[in-house]
């Protein structure tokens, strides 16, 4: 760990960065992120983590059991090209008791799966990546009044839209089954 805790200064002060931005992502997968400033990057915090409210983060714990630890993994360590001065790191989540990965980091999960795969010889490697979305709509109207409002969205993909025909090179096609 002094090794890796070197490292992570020597990055930092060789790019003259300031802040240490651990990143990690909640139950859901949206990127989390947690900065402490240089003076408190060392030995303890690379092996040991800090301590962090988990009750605030979506789908970890709840009030009364909220204490979380986040330890970076410096080897995941790189300067931010987005924030000056600052060095980005990918980060675990830890119950601060037991000292055992949280069951809830989605990080964790893959980690076992990955495991999994190898000691049942299922797979020797395993990859993973975020899932990217995002929807297109072909109309979008609303409308307030002093007595009723309404919005309507509408697209040609949607699953209300399943039933429709449409017109594909003069053929006329069901909607549900399109090419």
């Amino acid at each position: 760990m002094a090794n890796e805790s070197a490292e992570l200064l020597k990055l930092m002060k060789d790019n003259g960065c300031d802040i240490l931005d651990l990143k990690f992502t909640d139950l859901p997968g949206s990127w989390q992120h947690f900065s402490v400033p240089i003076s408190e990057v060392g030995d303890s915090l690379v092996k040991n983590g800090v301590g962090f409210d988990g009750s605030s983060i979506r789908g970890f714990q709840s009030i009364e059991q909220s204490d979380m630890l986040i330890v970076p993994d410096a080897p995941t360590a790189k300067v931010d090209p987005f924030f000056k001065g600052t060095v980005t790191c990918i980060a675990d989540i830890k119950d601060p008791v037991s000292g055992e990965n949280y069951t809830r980091d989605p990080r964790n999960v893959a980690k076992k799966a990955e495991a999994y795969l190898k000691s049942t010889g299922i797979g020797d490697d395993s990859f993973w990546g975020p899932e990217v979305e995002f929807f297109i709509f072909d109309s979008v109207r609303f409308g307030y009044e002093s007595n009723h409002g309404f919005h309507e969205v509408n697209s040609d993909e949607g699953i209300w839209n399943s039933g429709n025909e449409y017109m594909l090179d003069g053929e006329t096609l069901n909607k549900g089954n399109r090419p």
